[in-house]
């Protein structure tokens, strides 16, 4: 009687696997993974051009910053040569 039981799970688990391998490969199935790596690729493009633009705004705003530190750095520089002057 187990060994009855046993042989049809397997029976059934084949049956199973044989059905599933047959919607897999149908052309229905082949027409939804089309769609589903299409639509894959078009948010790897969307999330790519946002990439861009963050590192775009990026740059911009540590071209600021080094402008920034520079004009400090030079009026640093003009208040000292003039403190020495004033001695």
């Amino acid at each position: 009687m187990n060994c009855c039981r046993k042989l049809a799970v397997f029976a059934g688990g084949v049956l199973f696997g044989s059905a599933g391998l047959r919607l897999l490969t149908s052309r229905d199935a082949k027409k939804a993974y089309s769609h589903a790596a299409a639509a894959a690729l078009r948010a790897k493009d969307s999330v790519m051009e946002t990439v861009t633009a963050v590192q775009e705004n990026a740059a911009d705003i540590l071209a600021t910053a080094r402008d920034i530190n520079a004009k400090r750095a030079a009026e640093g520089q003009e208040e000292v040569v003039e403190d020495a002057a004033e001695d």
